[in-house]
């Protein structure tokens, strides 16, 4: 099959579904919706902000005067302790009580910071808070799973620009980990191997969508992306959570997950919005030979950084459909990274 200019679908391994990819569709003209490049130069501290140091939040509470990374209860949180809702009103319409906890982690007290501009050794202190939460709610038996996550630009509907992630802990296992587990599970039990990690060498034996090679950790653009510029990083060494990680892995995964986010904004020539969410094993005690630990990354531009990519219509009805292919958009990334090398050399 001719991959590079014919439609076909091609099947993600995690979730089971089906892409559609129609690379004939970037010659149609656009005509649609233009958004803003985000160009408004921020400052290193915003006295309106409700998560720069020292300041007061929206519910009254007080940030303390903090240096690096802070976490704190989330003030609006989507889950809470207690849930007294009846599990079983009607079995036509069936719900179930859903408690947890939900944090934020302010990656710095810089506000004119965010992952993509910071030094390793600042996004290594925000990937360890990170991984510290992870490991504390982790711990927690009334906890099944801990989403870190972030969403990064007023594109991807950040309410605030000062640089954090959230972290949700459920009591029950979201649906897209369920799907990744399942087929982890499913194809560890087949064939005694971890799904991702058999993925990994094949991709870099093939090579076409390698996007950064680190030390411990690479990126790809999955074979089965839906979004234009989707990023899947995977340690070469399997583990099934952050908390495994070594400090040379976290360092690794640090230069990577730079690497990737800056190599955005020089593609783009933009502060890139994105969704961030990393993947880790289920929170239920057990060991999980099966899971490999990753992290998605999730940008929504498709052909410059004032055209976002839509999921609609056909998206929203039939199946998830992408225009450009994965390994033309892999080699727009390497040739980003290394026109910003030869830029810093210059």
């Amino acid at each position: 099959m001719r991959f590079a200019d014919q439609s076909h679908a091609r099947r993600n391994l995690l979730t089971g579904e089906w892409v559609l990819v129609s690379p004939q569709r970037l010659l149609r003209p656009w005509q649609g919706q233009v958004d803003d490049v985000e160009t408004k130069k921020l400052p290193a501290y915003d006295a309106g902000c409700y998560l720069c140091p020292g300041n007061e939040r929206a519910n009254g509470n007080r940030n303390p005067e903090y240096q690096g990374a802070f976490a704190f209860d989330n003030d609006y949180a989507a889950v809470t302790d207690v849930s007294d809702i009846d599990p079983q009103n009607h079995p036509l319409f069936e719900a179930r009580p859903e408690t947890g906890c939900c944090r934020v982690l302010c990656y710095t007290e810089r506000h004119d910071l965010r992952l993509a501009t910071m030094d390793n050794d600042q996004v290594c202190m925000a990937l360890s808070a990170m991984i510290a939460e992870f490991s504390e709610l982790d711990s927690r038996d009334d906890i099944a799973y801990v989403q870190v996550f972030e969403n990064r630009g007023s594109m991807m509907g950040c309410s605030n620009p000062h640089p954090h992630a959230q972290i949700w802990a459920t009591s029950n296992l979201p649906n897209e980990p369920n799907k990744e587990h399942q087929a982890q599970l499913a194809y560890w039990q087949k064939n005694g191997n971890v799904l991702l990690d058999d993925y990994l060498q094949a991709e870099l034996k093939d090579g076409s969508r390698v996007v950064v090679a680190g030390g411990h950790f690479v990126a790809v653009v999955p074979y089965w992306a839906v979004w234009p510029f989707e990023t899947l990083i995977v340690p070469r060494r399997v583990v099934a959570g952050p908390d495994e990680l070594g400090a040379e892995e976290v360092a690794s995964l640090a230069e990577v997950l730079r690497q990737v986010l800056a190599g955005y904004e020089t593609l783009f020539d933009a502060a890139v919005p994105y969704s961030l969410g990393l993947h880790p094993r289920p929170s239920d005690g057990q060991a999980h030979p099966e899971w490999q630990f990753h992290i998605h990354v999730y940008p929504p531009l498709l052909r410059s950084a004032t055209i976002r990519k839509y999921l609609v219509g056909f998206e929203m009805f039939g199946m998830p459909q992408r225009d450009l292919t994965p390994e033309v958009a892999a080699e727009k990334l390497r040739e980003a990274h290394q026109n910003k090398r030869h830029s810093k050399d210059d």
